[in-house]
């Protein structure tokens, strides 16, 4: 959510929206800009970017049957803020606290309200309040402000900046710190803007772990571009610390897509972008992803470079051979060289898959003009449609065949394995003949005889690649595949 646009908080007072809106926690990573979500490159596994964003949809691209209905909705900027309030308000109903204070504890627990309602009423309201740091409303404020035997009319100094001001000039927080107008509002500008803290900005007074709220910063920031980057900060960690919220990982997409329990599922935004709503990568069955997380670690490192230097380089400790010495360092020579082979067997197969994939959807604007020669050639629009289904298919058997080298580079050799292996090799080959279908120049004369071979493999490789993902999801229901731990 990189854009300033869409995010207008209402701040009101009476009905204190203002710190239900900013409650969205900033806890976890107070450096984290609005949107600053680590993107993947923008492929979209289950096919080309059609108009699927609807919302309340289940977690099925284009011809994907291979997952029962994950429901979940995609959300606007202004329909996050909704959420939001509407998260604190159902609190409030029920522990009768102020917004700004529900949003502070809501922000401690993750915005998990059970786990909230269970700490509110176990009995031990103070320790919580100390946790959150936060002052419990029902109790006086435990530190009071020194005694000051001038009149108020009278000029008093700030105890940051040692000017002296009329006392009217003075505010601060419900733990009895008061500091001017000015060096309050330099003190919340220079947390937003040069440390990047939103909800867990505390008192400035010294050992003072109080934490400010909502409607105090929005009241003594007077720059609009302070407060819309503070909105964004707190709306950003509200997403982030949500289990049942997650980014559109797409770039400059600032949807967000909340589903009812979270799992490793795909779900799609309005913008086409196919995602796991676990890890945020590209959908990516059937590895799982604990072992994506691991290879793509291990492509991005320099965990190859050891194999390779031990593999084409030898080490002579002295000027005296020695028999054991070397058939170990042979023996040891020869295992990086089988490693290093390994991983460039699978990572090369990986990297080729990734590549063609990007390269076919380039494919559907060429498959738009051949479907407007083929309606030129006495065929509907329903009769061509045959051309953008075979994309649809092959895009997904390239994203499958790419994260299942990513899943066979793991994999123990057994008997399961061998089947696997063979799945994978049928759909392979399958996917190349239909690819190669598709780049075919289309004639009058061909036209009838490449329409029943495109229909017939591209419905052949959706059989293969249904045969291949069921295999592996009955693998791990049956916890038949092992692994190789690195």
């Amino acid at each position: 959510m990189d854009s300033d646009e869409g995010y207008n908080y209402e701040y009101d007072d009476e009905e204190e929206e203002c710190s239900e809106d900013s409650n969205e926690e900033e806890a976890d990573d107070d450096t984290l800009e609005l949107g600053e979500v680590e993107l993947v490159d923008p492929v979209v596994a289950g096919g080309e970017r059609d108009e699927c964003g609807e919302t309340g949809g289940g977690g099925h691209g284009p011809g994907e049957e291979e997952e029962e209905d994950y429901r979940f909705e995609v959300l606007t900027a202004e329909q996050i803020l909704q959420h939001m309030v509407e998260c604190i308000r159902e609190v409030n109903e029920v522990i009768q606290n102020p917004a700004t204070i529900t949003r502070i504890l809501l922000s401690h627990f993750n915005w998990d309200k059970e786990k909230l309602m269970e700490r509110y009423f176990d009995g031990n309201l103070d320790k919580l309040f100390s946790e959150c740091h936060v002052i419990n409303p029902s109790k006086k404020p435990r530190i009071r402000p020194p005694i000051n035997t001038r009149s108020s009319a009278q000029d008093m100094p700030c105890q940051i900046c040692y000017l002296n001001f009329p006392n009217t000039y003075f505010t601060g927080l419900e733990c009895g710190h008061k500091f001017c107008m000015q060096c309050w509002g330099d003190y919340l500008t220079t947390k937003i803007i040069e440390e990047g803290m939103g909800q867990t900005i505390s008192c400035p007074a010294h050992s003072c772990d109080i934490l400010v709220d909502d409607n105090t910063v929005m009241r003594l920031i007077t720059d609009s571009k302070v407060k819309l980057k503070y909105q964004h900060l707190i709306t950003n960690s509200f997403v982030e610390c949500n289990r049942l919220l997650k980014w559109c990982p797409a770039p400059d997409c600032h949807h967000v897509v909340k589903v009812q329990y979270p799992d490793a599922k795909p779900v799609r935004c309005k913008c086409g972008r196919q995602f796991c709503f676990n890890c945020g990568e590209n959908w990516h069955d059937p590895v799982k992803c604990k072992w994506l997380r691991k290879w793509i670690k291990k492509c991005d490192d320099d965990s190859e470079t050891s194999n390779w230097i031990a593999a084409n380089t030898k080490v002579y400790n002295c000027n005296r051979y020695n028999e054991d010495d070397a058939k170990a360092a042979r023996d040891a020579q020869e295992r990086s060289r089988a490693a290093l082979q390994r991983y460039l067997f699978y990572c090369n197969r990986y990297m080729n898959h990734m590549q063609s994939l990007r390269f076919e959807h380039k494919l559907y604007a060429q498959v738009k003009q051949k479907m407007e020669e083929m309606q030129q050639h006495n065929m509907s629009w329903i009769e061509v449609q045959f051309l953008k289904k075979a994309v649809d298919v092959l895009c997904q058997c390239r994203s499958t065949l790419m994260f299942t080298y990513v899943f066979a580079f793991y994999l123990k050799k057994n008997n399961q394995s061998i089947i696997f292996e063979n799945n994978q090799a049928d759909l392979e080959n399958a996917t190349e003949v239909l690819s190669g279908y598709l780049e075919r120049d289309i004639s009058q004369d061909s036209l009838q005889d490449i329409k029943q071979k495109v229909q017939d493999k591209y419905r052949y490789c959706e059989s293969r690649r249904r045969v291949l993902l069921q295999h592996v999801h009955e693998g791990y229901e049956k916890d038949l595949w092992e692994y190789i731990e690195d």
